[in-house]
């Protein structure tokens, strides 16, 4: 009976093991894959003063890189964001713990007029509306939908800059929390779209490297807020409309920079050392 025993044991055993080994083999098929956007990239890595399409330049340090327009729209699409096809430039630690996507809108010189009236009640009801309607496109491409929370920081102007700058707490379907914080630089010919994720857990130790980070941006020459002359085209909308979206609407960004580093590696090694874990304590309790 004892023999019949051990053989059922053995058997069950049997069935976990290759079940987590072909857990962990999709696991690591899955980080490949991954693996081969990040290799198909045209980094350009720190130092170096990297450009931002023909709009403006960024100094890259030592420890940081920057991809161009179009690899940026690629590694969007990798990490379930629907590309805007507005993408200029992708800047991050070379750690890839949080990141930084430009976007650039050639909308015309943006008055700041409204920078006492902003409804953030109103401005989050459209960025609600705006992050639905993203989902519809997540869910054709099988992507994870994305719900919002709220404000993380209400929006503020800041008149000496002419930058407006607000964060949105928003949340997966699994309940992972998700965190954007967004900057928008107003220029001569439109805005640049500055979109900070980041793990929310890390925000108040990201955020002061960020803004120094951003401190390095400028607009190339004749393309910043000051050089405007009379017969510049105007923008048909104001801060409140850029807050939410701008001529369409607002859509939050979801970040898997974790996964995608370390899928492939980590979890990988990590499921197998539990297999071996696992399949020793059991063998050791029914011997």
């Amino acid at each position: 009976m004892k023999k019949n025993t051990n053989y059922s044991i053995d058997c069950f055993l049997t069935f976990i093991f290759f079940f987590l080994l072909m857990t962990c083999n999709y696991c690591a098929a899955q980080g490949e894959e991954e693996e081969n956007v990040f290799q198909k990239v045209q980094w350009q890595y720190g130092p170096s003063i990297a450009e931002i399409d023909e709009w403006a330049e960024i100094q890259v340090p030592e420890g940081y890189v920057f991809a161009n327009g179009s690899d940026t729209r690629m590694l969007m699409e990798s990490m379930g964001n629907p590309a805007s096809n507005r993408e200029v430039g992708f800047f991050a630690p070379d750690t890839l713990e949080w990141f930084v996507v430009f976007e650039f809108d050639k909308v015309g010189y943006i008055r700041d007029d409204e920078k006492n009236n902003l409804d953030a009640e109103a401005i989050l009801s459209s960025i609600r509306k705006g992050t639905e309607k993203s989902n519809k496109i997540r869910k054709e491409k099988g992507f994870t939908e994305l719900n919002i929370v709220g404000w993380e920081v209400k929006p503020l102007y800041n008149e000496t800059t002419h930058n407006l700058e607000w964060a949105i707490r928003a949340q997966d379907d699994n309940g992972a929390i998700i965190l954007n914080h967004n900057t928008r630089l107003l220029g001569r010919r439109g805005v640049m779209r500055v979109t900070l994720v980041v793990d929310p857990q890390k925000l108040s130790s990201v955020l002061q490297s960020y803004r120094t980070q951003l401190n390095e941006f400028s607009f190339k020459s004749g393309q910043d807020y000051a050089a405007f002359i009379k017969g510049d085209k105007i923008a048909s909308y104001g801060l409140t409309a850029l807050v939410a979206g701008g001529a369409g609407v607002a859509a939050a960004k979801f970040g898997l920079f974790k996964i995608l580093a370390k899928f492939g590696k980590v979890i990988f090694i990590g499921i197998l050392a539990f297999i071996g874990a696992f399949w020793k304590k059991i063998k050791s309790i029914f011997s």
